[in-house]
């Protein structure tokens, strides 16, 4: 079966409502343009993220009932801690209540000012977090990611002779570690292969180097593996997870991604000197190291979740269906991001609307026009979310990638409601010289796409 149909029954459902397209056009001046600040509930299909919008299961809600509430000592952090341990294999465990936290302690806890730290593409939390420590953030992915019409089945590996070359420029003394985001969300949810992977930890250990994973979506990573690296198609999910991060001394996660949670993160490492300092800072900005900021049930939910996502069928409908959007839209010529990532399609802005230039955000005002005509919301991933002023010419320094992600949530929505959002982008790509540009007229100085407030070229 070429897209397979849903592995779970559903027991509880969330009415939605339709708003009209005049409500739709109010809202959304209102908040600036930026689909950020829209309310909820005037949203229809919500594609914003994949992070914390998954639905649990009927297990996962069991434990819920039986988190432990203790401060201290916690019976939910002990199963939560072995869980994770027996998946990933690292030693010291440390729960955050989400991904950017556990960023934030990690980068504050290792990166000095004028660090260098390669990954093969930094997400925005990650770069910010790097950066907010007077670290400097290097994408060092291979080139074919910069193509989005490049079917290269690993289009997230790391570019070993740039960071080579970039070991042998800063020196060893300015790296204080490098990181591999799997999937490599900002380059279109790509996967690295467990090769590169390998090559990666051979390169660093000559120099002393620690390799760390983002680890949010590991298991759609490992997926990949299974399906397209060969000697790997007859290997368990579950031992490919413990290959990948065997070459690790580290990660960070959100296990709002592949944890299958609503809430909740950890750091992961090895080393003793390392897990003693951000253990420490841990205390005194998030909690006491037994529960890291969540409450024992949400240390539950999050050990149940991660056995979950490595069931092979659930990770077989789950990329299938994001494909299933993918393919119709491609087969429509839309212009996306190919070959077609693991927990997202990604459109491709630049071709989308090709009479806007980037310095208008075309990634922003397909996003804006998709919730105006449709009520279906995406999330910019291009200028908006990664250019930046030149200081010397004050002009916009624009990504190669301008892209409008479309990231499916978890077990939420039907085949049925992907066809819907398919059906909508193919008409508005139809009508896409309807579709004006944006311009700035706030933004903050990091981060600034949660925030900004945009108005329509000649409004």
């Amino acid at each position: 079966m070429r897209f397979p149909a849903e592995p779970f029954k559903i027991k509880v459902v969330e009415p939605l409502r339709m708003t009209t397209q005049p409500e739709r056009e109010q809202l959304i001046r209102e908040a600036g343009y930026n689909v950020f600040n829209l309310p909820a509930e005037s949203i229809y299909i919500d594609l914003l993220t994949d992070s914390g919008t998954a639905a649990m299961s009927d297990r996962q809600w069991s434990g819920l009932m039986v988190g432990d509430e203790s401060y201290a000592g916690s019976r939910s952090y002990y199963r939560f801690e072995e869980t994770v341990h027996a998946i990933f294999g690292f030693k010291h465990i440390i729960p955050t209540h989400q991904g950017r936290m556990a960023e934030n302690l990690l980068f504050t806890s290792m990166v000095r000012p004028g660090d260098v730290v390669p990954n093969n593409i930094h997400f925005d939390t990650t770069r910010a977090n790097v950066e907010h420590n007077e670290g400097i953030a290097l994408d060092q992915v291979i080139d074919e990611a910069y193509d989005p019409k490049a079917e290269h089945p690993f289009k997230g590996n790391m570019d070993l002779r740039k960071l080579a070359e970039t070991i042998r420029r800063e020196g060893r003394e300015r790296i204080p570690l490098v990181m591999l985001t799997i999937t490599n969300n900002s380059g279109g949810g790509q996967p690295v292969s467990l090769e590169n992977i390998r090559q990666t930890k051979l390169l660093l250990s000559r120099y002393g180097i620690p390799l760390f994973f983002d680890a949010c979506r590991f298991a759609e990573n490992a997926f990949f593996i299974q399906e397209r690296e060969a000697g790997y198609q007859d290997k368990k999910i579950s031992d490919i997870v413990r290959e990948i991060f065997s070459y690790g001394d580290g990660c960070t996660m959100s296990a709002k991604k592949d944890g299958l949670v609503n809430i909740g993160g950890f750091i992961a490492t090895n080393d003793d000197q390392l897990a003693e300092k951000i253990t420490n800072l841990l205390i005194l900005v998030e909690g006491f190291p037994t529960y890291g900021g969540l409450a024992g049930r949400d240390l539950e939910a999050m050990a149940i979740g991660l056995q979950e996502v490595l069931d092979e069928e659930y990770l077989r409908f789950r990329v299938g269906q994001v494909r299933y959007l993918g393919e119709l839209l491609d087969n429509a010529g839309v212009p996306i991001l190919k070959p077609i990532g693991g927990h997202a399609v990604y459109l491709n802005a630049k071709e989308f609307l090709p009479a806007i230039p980037q310095e208008q955000f075309p990634g922003q005002s397909l996003v804006v026009a998709l919730y105006r005509e449709y009520g279906i919301r995406a999330v910019e991933i291009g200028t908006l979310m990664f250019g930046k002023k030149d200081p010397a010419t004050g002009k916009i320094i624009c990504p190669e990638l301008e892209m409008v992600r479309l990231a499916i949530p978890r077990r939420v929505y039907t085949n049925m409601q992907i066809s819907y959002v398919a059906e909508s982008i193919i008409e508005l790509f139809r009508n896409r010289n309807r579709v004006r540009g944006l311009k700035l007229v706030y933004e903050a100085p990091v981060l600034r796409h949660f925030t900004a407030r945009l108005e329509e070229m000649g409004s």
